[in-house]
């Protein structure tokens, strides 16, 4: 048991935060790697699901997330990098996630996420506002001519649409549960 505890905690600390950067150098590199990964996940979406290809192409902005997430019996957490960018300016805004989770489990996993916006002050709140999220969306994405766009997704809050894929494809729920999004001061 102190074991598992131990490897609990361990986990924790390690998702809990990236220690900032000591060089502009390295800044530089990490925001380079973001944005790589954020072209993998969007071809990633695309190929799996066609249509968010024409979802983020007409929206205000996205934002894409690689994230990796803990669980040891009673508790869990998760962290995450990536970018968020308004399609009209064509701003990009690093960010953060962290998340804190509880229930029963036990495991690792990888996720990447893709928000889309449907308007400007959707991805405005996001990322000036940070967000914050604490439920778990199953909802069909489909609804009625407006959901049409964006299937495949969830939509978590009005007008904010959410493709969740893990290593074996699209989710079919978004979980979003106890998790924060704010702006990453070390990349900004």
């Amino acid at each position: 048991m102190k074991e598992l505890i131990a490897l609990l905690l361990t986990g924790i600390v390690m998702l809990a935060g990236v220690p900032a950067f000591a060089a502009k150098g390295d800044a530089d590199k990490a925001r380079a790697e973001i944005r790589k990964t954020s072209k993998d996940i969007l071809a990633q979406l695309y190929k799996q699901q066609p249509s968010a290809k024409k979802a983020v192409a007409s929206a205000a902005g996205y934002a894409v997330f690689s994230n990796f997430g803990m669980k040891i019996f009673v508790a869990g957490s998760g962290s995450g990098k990536g970018v968020a960018v308004n399609a009209k300016s064509k701003k990009e805004v690093f960010m953060k996630m962290i998340e804190v989770q509880a229930g029963l489990g036990l495991g690792v996993k990888t996720f990447r996420l893709v928000f889309v916006f449907e308007n400007e002050k959707g991805w405005n709140n996001f990322v000036n506002s940070g967000w914050e999220a604490g439920t778990q969306a199953t909802a069909a994405a489909k609804s009625g001519d407006s959901g049409a766009a964006y299937q495949g997704a969830i939509s978590v809050a009005p007008g904010v649409w959410l493709y969740q894929m893990t290593d074996k494809g699209l989710a079919v729920e978004a979980t979003v549960k106890g998790t924060k999004y704010y702006k990453d001061d070390d990349l900004n």
